[in-house]
């Protein structure tokens, strides 16, 4: 059952490949462009560029070469170090990602000095995809780097949905929330988006830097005061209301958790998908998934599967991350399920690990080595936990993020 796991959750990383969902999306005709539906006539432009920021930024700048190939004048695109890619007509810029560093401000300057440069004669291709808010950095002006960290952290830390980290963000920032877009215009855009945010919504993913925002200054003070942070008085920003640009999404969880439905069935399992939207507290969702796991509807061998992202209220001085302490927290309560959650970016959290899996051999592993998983789970200390009981899930870097797969084996 481990083995069809994993073979379940690569179908899901192979549906959410941004080289192939950016391919789907973009077709040149050798005249036209077509970014979907939209046509554009070439004919129309003097310069082309791409810029932008994700983790999904260098499979992603690669597909839109393939297209353009040499009309591409040039551009720039802010990754996470490791996931630099082979690209000939414009710059991949490694940066640190979720905190972010003194690189991705400098990515994010010449980005915005691309963008102000831009005439009524341009299109600029835009690539925005899971961690482009940390890696597009553009601290407000009275607003250190150092200090925008430190924000950063604590929200996390006080296990701040990405729905109220965002807010805030867009509003310490000279790119996010619609504000890269104004700094483009009179330039024609087209964002190709990964989606990495429950219910794709478009003002969200990547703190939405070509989205009208409909935030405001006082809603990223009430998240604010809501996690007791503070800010300097007066350094909030407001974003723009209305953005004349076409965004287009080209990957999501859904298509990931599609996939990995029909891998399941064509192994042999009765598959049921709870959702693709599943929020919360990670122990919480655990506890429910374990509910249902015990009480479902469907004849065995089963198969249940998630996506979604949870958050985790750091109490404890462990290590690791919500996809780990998804499936501590779930095996705790299942006794034959094989539980598996995996972030598909190939990362959970601060450490090196996509996730874990657990099985019947987990917790006789753990007896036989004296581990009590109760401490490991209340010390926030998943990733030691699997880390003896060989229960880590490192896949590295997959250049790719729709959020986190779960799933569930019942079997016969």
């Amino acid at each position: 059952m481990r083995k069809h796991t994993l073979q379940i959750f690569q179908a899901a990383l192979a549906a959410a490949d941004p080289y192939a969902a950016v391919l789907r999306q973009l077709q040149f005709d050798g005249r036209t462009l077509k970014a979907g539906r939209r046509p554009y006539r070439l004919a129309d432009f003097d310069r082309i560029q791409v810029i932008g920021a994700g983790k999904a930024g260098g499979s992603m700048a690669r597909a839109v070469e393939r297209v353009l190939g040499r009309r591409i004048r040039g551009g720039v695109v802010n990754v996470p170090d490791g996931t630099e890619a082979r690209v000939h007509r414009l710059a991949l810029l490694p940066a640190s990602h979720p905190i972010p560093d003194d690189r991705g401000v400098e990515g994010a300057r010449r980005i915005l000095e691309i963008a102000h440069a831009a005439g009524p004669r341009d299109l600029l291709i835009c690539l925005i995809s899971g961690g482009a808010s940390a890696l597009l950095p553009a601290p407000v002006p009275g607003l250190s780097l150092a200090a925008k960290q430190e924000i950063t952290r604590q929200l996390l830390n006080a296990g701040a949905a990405i729905h109220e980290l965002n807010t805030v963000r867009k509003h310490l920032s000279l790119v996010k929330g619609g504000q890269l877009a104004a700094a483009a215009h009179p330039a024609t855009v087209i964002t190709l988006i990964l989606s990495d945010v429950v219910g794709d919504h478009l003002d969200v993913i990547g703190s939405g830097p070509t989205v009208s925002d409909s935030s405001t200054i006082e809603q990223a003070e009430a998240v604010l005061r809501k996690f007791g942070v503070s800010v300097p008085a007066g350094i909030l920003r407001e974003t723009p209301k209305t953005i004349q640009v076409q965004n287009l999404i080209v990957g999501s969880n859904r298509l990931a958790i599609d996939a990995a439905a029909r891998k399941a069935k064509e192994l042999g399992y009765r598959t049921l998908v709870l959702s693709t939207s599943i929020e919360g507290e990670t122990r919480d969702i655990a506890r429910m998934h374990a509910a249902i796991a015990r009480e479902i509807p469907l004849r065995r061998p089963a198969c249940i599967l998630s996506g979604g992202e949870t958050t985790v209220t750091v109490r404890g001085k462990g290590l690791g991350g919500r996809n780990q302490e998804f499936v501590l927290a779930a095996a705790m309560e299942l006794a034959d399920v094989t539980v598996f959650s995996a972030g598909t970016d190939g990362l959970d959290g601060p450490t090196d690990a996509a996730g874990a899996i657990a099985d019947t051999r987990t917790l006789a592993r753990a007896r036989k080595l004296h581990l009590d998983p109760r401490q490991f789970l209340d010390n926030n200390d998943s990733y030691r936990f699997f880390e003896k009981v060989d229960g880590l899930i490192k896949t590295g870097p997959t250049g790719t993020n729709v959020m986190d797969v779960r799933i569930l084996l019942l079997p016969a």
